[in-house]
């Protein structure tokens, strides 16, 4: 079974979507667990629409921890052999659990990623690569993970904590690998997902929120010694 883990914040407006493109998928054999980080918008009564849809359909309330801990309290209340951390602004193609599920149970690595498209931009990726991994943040939160080999998410890190769980799990020999496929797509204005194209960092490298990214990769390198 796979375990999908859906930390929400204030995003009553996208989490439809996400959760439709779920009940959606083709592969049945799922459970799912939404963290409500504390929301203060109308996000309670849309999960209430979706509560008889689902035959295994969860949600945790909490207050306002942070995505990490959401994320990590998802998962501590989750029973699925593989897991995957699914932002709210996630519209998954119908056969994404399946093509994930089938590539990991072929595989002896520790978790599947794939392609995905951002707004109007696709983002097509290349198989799994250590030294370029450690040098740039490439594979998204949205993998199928082994439980057995997932450590959980560091807390204290803010930003770009997806690239410090693959770091992390790299450093314990635990590595990835790639589905040559866009099996989801980023909604356009999301948060948890929000991220700048590539060339934005060195056009605009005044904006607060460059700013906050370079930042966040030399506190992640530090603490990888990658520096």
């Amino acid at each position: 079974m796979i375990s999908i883990i859906i930390p929400v914040y204030n995003q009553a407006d996208k989490i439809s979507f996400c959760l439709d493109s779920i009940l959606n998928q083709c592969f049945k054999d799922y459970e799912i667990i939404v963290v409500n980080d504390g929301s203060d918008d109308n996000i309670e009564k849309v999960l209430a629409g979706f509560k008889n849809k689902f035959d295994k359909f969860k949600v945790i309330n909490q207050v306002n921890q942070g995505a990490q801990a959401a994320r990590n309290n998802g998962f501590k209340q989750s029973n699925g052999e593989y897991l995957l951390f699914c932002d709210a602004d996630i519209v998954m193609r119908e056969d994404m659990l399946e093509k994930m599920f089938n590539k990991i149970k072929s595989s002896d690595r520790s978790y599947v990623y794939s392609s995905h498209k951002f707004g109007p931009k696709i983002f097509r990726l290349w198989e799994f690569d250590e030294e370029r991994l450690r040098q740039m943040p490439y594979i998204h939160t949205s993998s199928l993970i082994k439980r057995s080999d997932f450590p959980g998410f560091d807390e204290s890190v803010k930003r770009l904590q997806d690239w410090d769980l693959w770091l992390s799990m790299l450093e314990k020999s635990k590595k990835g690998t790639w589905i040559d496929e866009v099996l989801f797509e980023v909604k356009d204005g999301g948060t948890m997902s929000t991220w700048l194209p590539s060339f934005a960092y060195k056009l605009f490298p005044f904006l607060p929120s460059v700013k906050k990214y370079k930042k966040s990769v030399e506190t992640i390198k530090k603490k990888h010694n990658l520096l």
